[in-house]
């Protein structure tokens, strides 16, 4: 299990791009936040990993531990703003600060078709996939302006950047995470935070498993992702090594970006596949 937050130190886990860093990762209890916690920690940094699922963030944080690594586990809610300022109050309690987190709680909000959609169903998506994203800007965004160095990341998508990626209320969610990513950093300006946003393409997840289980039901598994230029899907992983680089101050002139991971999707229009 982690160590209690009286035993973590700055100086926990030597080495590494993240070392020492005191950070928060949201939606740590699969997919991509599990991933990113996992590297965050591998990396030197500790973590608050911060769930709604019990249960799955307690897993994340016994396999950080068994790594070798720092990690708290928290189950919160993070479109409820008491919850997000407990939990972030509770990493600066444990860590002695706050130098990185990652807003990357989601929910897709499944594909109804667009008649059938209800407001409280895109208010629902709203409130975790955007106002959460704007509720660890807001309570993050203070401390790490006295302290004059800081970033902040929230998890947008492809489909914030074209149709035909997700449902309605996910796509339009994913386009204000993006907004609000840019509007942040110019509303930070000249306090050295930093706030960046990642925009995955097709990633096998918890939330994409049903595309999966249908491709591999069809006998199409793999085809998925044969759309863009690399012709594969991704993995978790891979979204969480550019978290881990835009948490780090490697990334220390990036500001205010969407940067898609997507395997080239974005750059494309609508094309014939090729013959191969």
């Amino acid at each position: 299990m982690a160590k209690p937050a009286s035993e973590v130190s700055r100086e926990a886990a030597p080495g590494g791009r993240l070392a020492g860093k005191r950070t928060i990762v949201t939606g740590a209890g699969s997919g991509i936040g599990r991933a990113s916690a996992k590297k965050f920690a591998a990396e030197g940094a500790m973590v608050l990993a911060v769930d709604r699922a019990k249960a799955a963030v307690e897993a994340t944080v016994d396999e950080i531990a068994r790594a070798g690594g720092n990690a708290i586990a928290v189950v919160a809610d993070v479109g409820a703003e008491a919850d997000v300022e407990g939990f972030v109050s509770r990493a600066v309690e444990a860590f002695g600060g706050l130098d990185a987190v990652y807003a990357n709680a989601g929910i897709s909000g499944g594909l109804v078709p667009l008649a059938e959609q209800t407001v409280e169903h895109w208010q629902e998506v709203l409130r975790v996939n955007l106002i959460g994203a704007f509720l660890a800007i807001k309570h993050a965004a203070p401390l790490m302006v006295k302290q004059r160095a800081g970033s902040i990341l929230c998890t947008a998508s492809v489909a914030g950047l074209r149709a035909n990626a997700g449902g309605n209320p996910y796509s339009a969610s994913k386009a204000g995470v993006i907004s609000l990513v840019q509007t942040a950093a110019n509303s930070l300006y000249g306090t050295g935070v930093r706030v960046n946003a990642i925009c995955p393409g097709l990633i096998e997840t918890g939330m994409t498993e049903p595309i999966f289980e249908r491709a591999r039901e069809r006998g199409t598994h793999e085809k998925i992702g044969q759309l863009n230029p690399l012709t594969r899907y991704g993995n978790p992983e891979e979204i969480a090594a550019v978290a881990a680089f835009l948490a780090s101050d490697e990334a220390s002139y990036v500001n205010g970006q969407a940067i898609a991971v997507d395997g080239g999707l974005s750059s494309t229009h609508p094309f014939p596949l090729p013959r191969r």
